[in-house]
């Protein structure tokens, strides 16, 4: 059972934060995610993220990533008729397995990303899906310094409006 959280004595304290109710609420949220296939995310820098995905037996023309919305989705598809010749499908029919430990299905996953967070490349490398993300910070919203004058500039463009 899921109960509510009541973000009510954040709201006297931060302001413009009440977005984050809603991305707690949605990260709480029991949504199965699979567990194929199996992935890493680090951190590079405080701005720079790797997500590593085991995607042994995809070719990248079977690998899709898209980006829409703060989501990133990443997703397989083993097509019945790759660019393989009709005598290597009929081989892969035949073949008998004793056991059969590597996965050869669809995916599809989906990460959630932070504000200004953005995908800057992809590529594979031994099997791995590797997708950089980088945290791009607009310059309106950087620290600055405020200086202090000594009188409100407000009260300066009132009087010479009137």
């Amino acid at each position: 059972m899921r109960t509510a959280q009541d973000f009510s004595p954040l709201y006297r304290s931060f302001i413009g934060f009440d977005h984050l109710a809603n991305l707690i609420d949605k990260a709480a949220k029991t949504e199965k995610q699979p567990s194929y296939p199996p992935y890493n995310i680090e951190s590079l820098t405080d701005d720079q993220y790797r997500i590593t995905m085991a995607v042994a037996g995809f070719a990248e023309d079977e690998l899709d990533i898209e980006s829409k919305q703060n989501t990133l989705v990443v997703s397989g598809t083993k097509s019945a008729t790759t660019n393989k010749s009709h005598a290597a499908e009929k081989t892969k029919a035949e073949r008998k397995f004793l056991h059969q430990g590597i996965a050869d299905r669809n995916f599809e996953r989906k990460f959630q990303l932070g504000d200004h967070v953005k995908v800057v490349g992809a590529f594979i490398e031994h099997g791995l899906l590797h997708i950089d993300l980088e945290r791009e910070i607009p310059e309106a919203l950087k620290p600055r310094k405020i200086a202090i004058n000594g009188k409100s500039i407000l009260n300066a463009k009132a009087d010479k409006l009137a």
